[in-house]
């Protein structure tokens, strides 16, 4: 397959061990390569609370001939709580407002706050979901339901397709990612029920033969290709069901964070477009 298949962003927990600011990663990742990143909400706080302007950010990614394809926020939309839910359809309000100012176009859904819950009613999920859906329709954000292998709400692919197709809503998406899959237990083979266009970005990373899939958090992802995932199956199944980007590394790993900030950046890239090429 072709590395051009696909569209490349950083994820920009990748170098976030590096402690850089928001002007500075956009930097990098375009000296890197990449076409997109993907920035965490946080970060652009942080930015325009140390007296960044938006305009001027958002200015500069396009000057730098990048987009921002999506962007990590953690507000809590999918709880049972009434009032904590309403508090997270205001964070989602105000974090997609943020974004928009970027120039962002999509945002990550995860179900914070329901991780350990387990038995939530996928029909009441589905009905949350097209709630900030709704609320995205307003801020021009798409909100992608996210699978986090390690949430009994939101932990496997068939639960957020299945919000996703029961929301009723016609930008309805999935954020997928390869160590989530895997973590959840979700069989790569079940990519090939979704269409492409339904999922909005997907992460790239790989995963290590150990520690146990029980055992194995965030920071022992690896490299793309590094790992034991099947990362040529996923790819050539991405490109089967007409998926085209954009992929988005995403890494937590402490060894990486002492990189150098654009050797950890190109070293994703390269070893993205690799798995890529090989599938």
């Amino acid at each position: 397959m072709e590395a051009g298949t696909f569209r490349y962003c950083l994820n920009t927990s990748t170098i976030r061990g590096q402690k850089l600011d928001l002007p500075e990663i956009v930097e990098v990742a375009a000296r890197a390569g990449y076409q997109a990143i993907e920035p965490w909400v946080e970060e652009v706080e942080r930015f325009q609370k140390a007296g960044g302007r938006l305009p001027e950010i958002a200015a500069r990614i396009v000057d730098l001939g990048l987009t921002v394809e999506s962007a990590i926020g953690f507000a809590e939309w999918v709880v049972d709580d009434p009032a904590r839910r309403k508090a997270g359809l205001e964070q989602m309000k105000r974090d997609m407002d943020l974004i928009a100012k970027i120039g962002g176009t999509r945002i990550a859904a995860p179900a914070m706050g329901a991780v350990d819950v387990a038995g939530m009613s996928l029909d009441a999920v589905a009905e949350r979901y097209r709630a900030i859906l709704e609320i995205g329709d307003a801020a021009g954000v798409t909100p992608q339901v996210e699978v986090w292998g390690f949430s009994k709400t939101l932990g496997k692919l068939g639960e957020a397709a299945y919000a996703a197709s029961m929301s009723g809503h016609p930008k309805a998406c999935i954020l997928a990612d390869v160590y989530h899959l895997y973590k959840g237990g979700s069989p790569f083979d079940g990519l090939r029920t979704i269409n492409g266009g339904a999922l909005g970005v997907f992460h790239m990373n790989d995963y290590p033969a150990d520690p146990p899939r029980a055992k194995i958090g965030d920071g022992d992802r690896v490299w793309p290709g590094d790992g034991v995932a099947p990362m040529a199956k996923v790819m050539r199944i991405l490109g089967e069901i007409g998926f085209q980007g954009p992929l988005s590394v995403e890494l937590f790993s402490e060894a990486y964070w002492r990189m150098e900030p654009l050797e950890a950046a190109s070293k994703g890239l390269s070893k993205t477009k690799a798995v890529v090429e090989a599938a």
